[in-house]
Formats: C-alpha cells, structure tokens, sequence
C-alpha cells in the first residue's frame, strides 16, 4: 500500500537477553519516530506499518554499542579460576541490580542481584575472549520489563585469561622511501585475533646483511612509524607484532624496500675537466 494509507505504526522493543521471558513493550505511533530511553543493555526494536488491510512485515532494528567513556560507576573484576568476581560501589541503593555479561550480543546472559552491596560471581567463563559486563540499576526486580526503569551504572571488559595475539597486524605498507628514511604504516590487529588487552606492537628492520635493528615499542593506537637512519641503497624488511600482558605474537612481515642512493636534492653528474695543450 502507498504511503498516505498508513494509519500509524506498531514498535515493539524487546531487551536482549530477557530471560525473564517478557513479552516486549508495545508502542503504537502515528509519527514515523520514536523517543526513547534505554539502558546501555542492548536492544532489539520491530518497526511495522498498519492501515485497514491489516500489518506490514516488520523491520528489525538492533541497537548498537554506546560509548561508555562518560559513565561514573566503576566496575572491578577479580579472576577465580573459570569464575569472576564483580565488585562495584552504587551511587545510590536502589532495589537491585541487573548484570549483564558475555561475548557479543547473541550471547549475554542476564542476572538480577537483589541486594543492596555491589558483588555478584560470574562463572563458566572461557580463556582467551574478551567478555562485556554490564551493571544497571533499578527500582523494579521482579521478572518483569526493565525497558523502563533500569539506568546502567557502568561498563567494563574482562579476559578471564589472556594469551598472546595470534597475528600480526595487517596490511604493511613502506611509503616515502628516501636515502636514509621509510614510512611505515599498518592496519591494527583485529580485536578476535588479539586473545587479550594489546598493549602495544614492536617495530623492527632487517637489512640485506641479516642485521637486525633495535625493536621500537609503539603503543597500541598507533598504525605508523617514521624509520630513519637507514643505509642508502640497502634492501630492508620490516616486522611488526602485537603484544599483550602475556606476551609477544607472531610478526607480519613487509615487502623487501630498498633506499635510495641519492637524496631528494642530490644530483648525480659526470664532471669533464678540460686541458689545454
């Protein structure tokens, strides 16, 4: 049916996970928007149009990560064993909490902590991935919506155990090559592929000789580096690796480059003297 037929829109928006089985709210609207207030937990929302012939297919809407920098709570976690413990301070005392932890949104599982202090025991997590936790706080703790009255208090992140990345960044390109400098750029390691917290990668360079340069420490937010004080027309190869608090991963390794024999402003001539007889 064409647009003007509509006669209003039915939004349903359903907390994930709901392990209290709730059915999701159910919003009925003339306007095509909709305002809402939602915790940081996430969200799936189901848009349909209606007019007399009945409802439309619905529109699936998941709602994507929030930015948790400005958050106050602060949320602590403390490994035991295949266990975690999950201690934060409430602003305030509210009825109780509601934790929400896991890998990725197709897997979080969901508590209600009714209780005034700020503990709870995560269990059955697996080393090497990185888990979200989340706690918000409500005045409402009976299996019923929290769509409306939950407020997160913070968020955090959490290895059970940490290994080494298994690879090393992707995408190594040298640029700017001159006589005694390269530019050196790369594509961060993907969070999958870290298997914990990178710290940081380490740069170093091989000439032709097979000797090998000082490794240089770049934090983990940097995807270039400016390498000087090579040798002119050398051949070198760069390796780069992640690492993270439990050590050092595999490098990736550049295309050979060669450096110039000239500078940018050096020109190379011939000088013929002449003599007189």
């Amino acid at each position: 049916t064409q647009s003007e037929n509509i006669l209003g829109y039915s939004v349903k928006v359903e907390r994930i996970p709901n392990s209290c089985r709730d059915s999701p709210d159910h919003i009925f609207l003339k306007d095509s928007k909709v305002l809402l207030n939602l915790s940081m937990a996430y969200y799936r929302i189901n848009i349909s149009a209606y007019n007399k012939a009945g409802e439309s297919p619905q529109a699936i809407y998941i709602v994507p990560d929030f930015s948790a920098a400005d958050l106050p709570g602060q949320i602590h976690v403390k490994n035991q064993g295949t266990n975690a413990v999950v201690t934060w301070t409430p602003e305030y005392n509210p009825k109780c909490f509601v934790v929400d932890w896991g890998t990725s949104k197709e897997d979080m599982r969901m508590k209600i902590v009714a209780m005034a202090t700020g503990n709870f025991t995560l269990d059955n997590f697996q080393p090497y991935k990185l888990y979200k936790i989340m706690v918000h706080a409500s005045d409402v703790c009976q299996c019923e919506s929290f769509t409306r009255h939950e407020k997160t208090f913070g968020v955090t992140h959490f290895y059970s155990v940490e290994g080494v990345p298994r690879t090393g960044p992707a995408n190594v390109t040298i640029l700017s090559i001159t006589k005694h400098s390269a530019f050196v750029k790369w594509t961060k390691i993907a969070a999958e592929d870290c298997l914990g917290f990178l710290q940081g990668y380490r740069i170093s360079y091989t000439d032709s000789s097979g000797k090998k340069s000082l490794a240089v420490t770049l934090n983990s937010s940097t995807t270039s580096y400016h390498l000087n004080k090579l040798k002119e027309k050398t051949t070198y190869r760069v390796q780069i690796s992640g690492f993270t608090n439990a050590g050092e991963g595999p490098p990736t390794l550049s295309q050979p480059f060669s450096t110039a024999k000239y500078g940018t402003v050096e020109v190379s001539c011939i000088c013929i003297t002449q003599h007189q007889s």
